[in-house]
């Protein structure tokens, strides 16, 4: 979620509202594979994860569809999240595969490993510190992920995990009967209060992003180009055989496993790259934990920063809107030559049809690059607006340009939060403050980007 990581006004939400009112691809489609016999394998990257373990493994077990292996991935953990997870699955009849490392190597190589040492037909992600709200969470993502041959990624909409996200699941006769095997354990973080308390700010802040993120900015994208930028990768249904041949049979050559600071942002840009969506749903939820406030930063500079260099990897696909009439054209004789009715002879019918390969990116660019032209536009522009804006000491447009963006995104975020409205207006303006620091530690990671890539020459970009 870091392509877009404030809710102003911007050229993406021009999109998206445009989007919304074009509608979506009136296709129906008919999938030519059924996706109730799809095999899944979740794959739990985890480190030092004891006290959400068990709570994750817990909504696994809640599923409706029954993953094929449960495989948790340990990134040289120093607590008990082996041993808690152990005692979960044994409890509940989970056949649990564990992998150990001695040291943190990172998420890439766990991903990687996975789609080519196992054999399902879906490699599910779920991070050791996210849970799957919706017990059909997986079902659904896999479902849409076989609705059309172009869709590789699928996920639900996330939200951060609350306290009261975990007292909820706390009666389940699983995690009772998980404390009382080990009366330690606590699926409540052990901190103090003050940390309690900036993890709290950090979810009331990611909570009106998320929402305003998922429910409004990627909902128009989907609606548009039927996909987003990339896949949120905490919860994320991925066609193995994809993940396994296009990304990393193509890219450890080339990138070893430095597949920028964040594997997701990089994973959906290449597969946008080469004609494949990434689809996101809003009918199922997953819940992760969020950082306490003092270490959003670094997490804001791991997803910005990454954005920023798949924009770099992926620049073709960013010049897709110069390329766009050239596109329409090419599209124009295709059909004249195939002929009016070659439409109705297709048995196999998909939204958002596109032609596959990096080559056609190259010549014709996507539509999905408007996406990602816009948001390079505003991740630059905003921040170095207002610092200019500051820096020459224009006081009165500053005031002005706070006041009319802050009353517009607020009033967007209370339309689209029917039912919530009140609550979502209230927490639109307590955030406000944080979302222009937000803006503003954007400068940062730009400075060190642009270090990196012209006075270092670091492109050792790795999570």
């Amino acid at each position: 979620m870091a392509t877009t990581p404030f809710f102003v006004l911007s050229p993406n939400t021009v999109l998206s509202i445009i989007g919304l009112l074009h509608g979506p691809d009136e296709t129906v489609p008919t999938p030519a594979e059924d996706w109730h016999t799809a095999s899944v394998d979740v794959v739990i990257p985890a480190l030092n994860e004891e006290s959400n373990i068990a709570i994750c493994l817990a909504s696994i077990a809640r599923q409706t569809k029954r993953p094929k292996r449960i495989i948790l991935v340990d990134d040289g953990s120093t607590d008990k999240t082996i041993e808690y997870a152990n005692t979960f699955a044994e409890q509940n009849g989970m056949e649990l595969i564990v992998i150990h490392r001695k040291e943190p190597i990172g998420k890439t190589p766990t991903l990687k490993r996975q789609s080519r040492e196992f054999d399902s037909d879906v490699e599910f992600i779920l991070d050791g510190d996210t849970v799957l709200e919706s017990d059909n969470y997986i079902e659904r993502v896999v479902e849409e992920l076989y609705k059309g041959a172009g869709i590789a990624s699928a996920c639900g909409t996330i939200l951060p995990l609350r306290d009261r996200d975990r007292h909820a699941m706390i009666d389940t006769a699983p995690l009772q009967q998980f404390l009382a095997a080990k009366p330690e354990a606590s699926i409540y973080p052990k901190v103090g209060w003050m940390r309690h308390l900036q993890r709290g700010i950090t979810n009331l802040y990611r909570d009106v992003l998320y929402f305003y993120l998922q429910k409004f900015v990627y909902h128009g994208q989907m609606v548009f180009f039927g996909s987003i930028l990339n896949p949120v990768g905490c919860a994320v249904a991925y066609r193995r055989d994809l993940l396994k041949t296009m990304i990393f049979d193509h890219y450890e050559p080339l990138l070893g496993d430095d597949l920028t600071n964040s594997e997701d942002i990089f994973i959906g840009f290449a597969l946008n790259d080469n004609g494949f969506r990434n689809i996101q749903l809003t009918d199922v939820y997953a819940r992760s934990q969020e950082p306490e406030v003092s270490k959003v930063p670094h997490q804001l500079y791991l997803w910005s920063s990454s954005f920023l260099q798949s924009c770099y990897y992926f620049d073709e696909l960013m010049r897709s809107p110069f390329k766009a009439l050239k596109r329409y054209w090419h599209h124009r004789k295709e059909q004249e030559d195939m002929g009016a009715d070659i439409a109705t002879k297709r048995k196999i019918l998909e939204q958002y049809r596109q032609p596959f390969g990096m080559d056609y990116t190259l010549k014709y660019g996507r539509p999905i690059g408007w996406v990602l032209l816009m948001s390079a536009l505003e991740k630059i522009a905003f921040p170095a607006a207002l610092t200019i804006m500051i820096i020459l000491k224009m006081w009165e447009p500053l005031a002005i340009t706070l006041l009319a963006e802050s009353v517009v995104s607020v009033s967007i975020l209370t339309i689209i939060a029917k039912g919530q409205r009140l609550e979502y207006f209230l927490k639109a303006i307590l955030v406000t403050p944080l979302r222009y620091a937000v803006i503003l530690f954007d400068l940062i990671t730009m400075v060190r980007f642009a270090a990196d890539l012209w006075i270092f020459r670091n492109r050792r970009w790795r999570k």
